[in-house]
């Protein structure tokens, strides 16, 4: 048994570790999984994806899996620098990310998807308004404090630091909310980091998000329903 991914490509940590995984010619078995499939919940006690499984070795949480593999099959440099210097700046935007645009861009698919789906109603718009309104503010930073005038966010070359941030900003993307329209240096960001990693892999990671729409067609089990719904309302709040 070699190495085992088990990823959700809803997921934004899931579709960074796709695309590293498969840019860098990491073997490995994809394990496609629902977020609430009980598989999965038996594997991972915190009950999320993505998991890692190298023979006996299990690791969870998106950060150390991509940093887990960089390590273990020597990627290039440039993914998460040796140059002590680099690699900090790196782990200064990773670290900035969980609590900047992790915690805004999310949202807008909870609110345009996923609650209605939950609950079967719609939010007020106001409350996409406010969203975006936070997520504007932290896309504004990102630009000035990271990307400036740099063709990536730590340099000349791609970075894990690229790769966490795309994946989360095509989250909104995915709802038909264009954050890079009047935005020219982050919509060139963007072109730049689909070129370096590849727009086969890129769009192959990125196919579920952009059809998201699709998943209101599904039926939902009335007891997730149940018990879902009012947590997802709350989250919101």
């Amino acid at each position: 048994m070699g190495l085992e991914l088990y990823l959700d490509l809803l997921s934004q940590p899931c579709r960074a570790i796709y695309i590293f995984a498969k840019k860098n010619n990491i073997p490995f078995e994809f394990k496609d999984v629902e977020v609430f499939r009980e598989s999965l919940r038996k594997m991972n006690v915190v009950k999320k994806v993505p998991v890692l499984r190298d023979e006996d070795f299990c690791l969870s949480e998106g950060i150390a899996i991509l940093l887990y593999l960089s390590r273990k099959y020597n990627t290039p440099d440039h993914w998460y620098p040796s140059d002590l210097q680099k690699r900090a700046k790196v782990d200064e935007y990773l670290s900035w990310h969980q609590i900047n645009i992790r915690s805004n861009a999310p949202k807008t698919m909870w609110i345009k998807v996923l609650i209605p789906l939950f609950t079967g109603q719609p939010l007020p718009s106001e409350k996409l308004q406010e969203v975006m309104e936070g997520l504007a503010a932290s896309l504004k930073q990102l630009e000035d404090m990271f990307l400036q005038d740099k063709p990536f966010l730590v340099g000349n070359e791609i970075s894990l630091a690229d790769l966490t941030a795309i994946v989360e900003l095509m989250q909104p993307v995915g709802v038909g909310c264009n954050i890079f329209e009047d935005r020219p240096k982050l919509a060139a960001w963007r072109k730049r980091v689909e070129e370096a990693i590849g727009k086969e892999i890129f769009l192959q990671a990125h196919k579920l998000i952009l059809n998201i729409q699709e998943l209101s067609n599904i039926q939902i089990n009335p007891q997730l329903k149940a018990q879902l719904g009012p947590v997802l309302l709350k989250m919101l709040k």
